[in-house]
């Protein structure tokens, strides 16, 4: 039974991978900062049989520990501060923990295997956000970063330093160029899920407005469960080497909002949305669309998920999830009324 180390298991990629991984017959291991983490509740009940373990790309010794402990064969480095709008707020530790995270981790690996690196095969989860103001369009693996966020600039630390481990210590280390991906799992704070679920509430009676930055913004959106395939796949190949993974379309932020009014039966969002300068971009990235031809010739992966089906996904999901807290509510609220009388 081979054994699979994942950092950042609680997030929506973690979690998708998880479910990849165990379904494929591996023994997988979740890094978690803190026992008291309280997503470790929502992890065991998706994946159940997961082995968690405390640890933080913050602290070499603790990723020393968990990769002693898992014995893995192969490591899935997604653990970051993956949300671009909190990493100018927190430089500093998006900076020690999506970029130089990834060294204590490729570190933590040569020191558990005496530098024999090629032992264990390492995945980092690289990111289109160092592209940011492209050089090239579509982007592509051979495209030049010029990264427009701490974020992005960050990611692009961590892709290179896995590029100088294969280079420097034979390390089987891979990048994942990744653009935008999605799904019902990803984070209330990101624009897709932000719009999905307070349509969601919009359509359900419980908002009355969804407040976003730069409707003009143009990025490649796919599946969350169509990419960790891709992480798997590069992993199996005998030859250590990077790839953009995409979708090769690109659609705005009013697309997105074009596609999930309509599915809850509205067509003119326009008295639902206001822009709000609060969420702009300091330096904003205009347009991101990947080139995945070497991820389709090379891994004969291909994206199963469009993006209206995507979108509508997300929108399905929080219907049934906002329904359910308005049921709850409502339930709470007639106990409160019968305690009273």
């Amino acid at each position: 039974m081979p054994h699979a180390l994942i950092t950042g298991i609680t997030g929506q990629d973690g979690l998708y991978l998880g479910e990849l991984l165990i379904d494929k017959g591996y023994e997988v291991f979740g890094l978690v900062r803190g026992q008291s983490n309280p997503k470790v509740a929502m992890v065991e009940k998706t994946l159940p049989g997961v082995r968690l373990l405390e640890g933080d790309l913050t602290d070499l010794p603790s990723l020393i520990g968990a990769v002693e402990i898992a014995q893995p064969d192969e490591v899935y480095n997604l653990g970051a501060i993956s949300f671009v709008g909190l990493s100018w707020r927190q430089a500093e530790l998006t900076g020690e923990t999506t970029g130089i995270g990834v060294l204590r981790m490729l570190e933590a690996i040569r020191i558990v295997t005496s530098d024999e690196m090629g032992r264990i095969r390492f995945y980092q989860a690289s990111s289109s956000e160092m592209f940011g103001k492209v050089r090239e369009t579509p982007q592509r693996e051979t495209t030049a970063f010029h990264p427009r966020s701490p974020y992005g600039v960050a990611k692009t630390f961590g892709h290179y330093i896995t590029v100088n481990y294969r280079e420097s210590y034979g390390a089987h280390a891979v990048s994942g160029i990744l653009f935008n991906h999605e799904s019902p799992r990803r984070g209330v704070e990101f624009v897709t899920r932000k719009i999905s679920r307070g349509v969601a509430r919009i359509a359900l009676g419980a908002q009355e407005k969804i407040a976003l930055g730069n409707l003009e913004a143009r990025r490649d959106w796919g599946f969350a469960g169509d990419y960790v395939d891709a992480m798997w796949r590069m992993l199996q190949r005998d030859t250590a080497d990077d790839y953009v993974v995409a979708t090769g379309e690109t659609h705005s932020v009013r697309e997105l909002l074009d596609t999930a009014f309509s599915h809850v039966g509205i067509d003119d969002w326009s008295p639902y949305v206001v822009q709000d300068p609060r969420f702009l971009r300091p330096a904003e990235v205009d347009v991101l669309v990947g080139d995945a031809s070497k991820a389709r010739d090379l891994l004969g992966w291909r994206p199963a998920v469009g993006f209206r089906t995507l979108v509508e996904m997300m929108v399905n999901a929080d219907l049934a999830a906002v329904r359910s807290e308005l049921d709850r509510e409502d339930a709470t609220l007639r106990g409160d009324a019968a305690q009273r009388a």
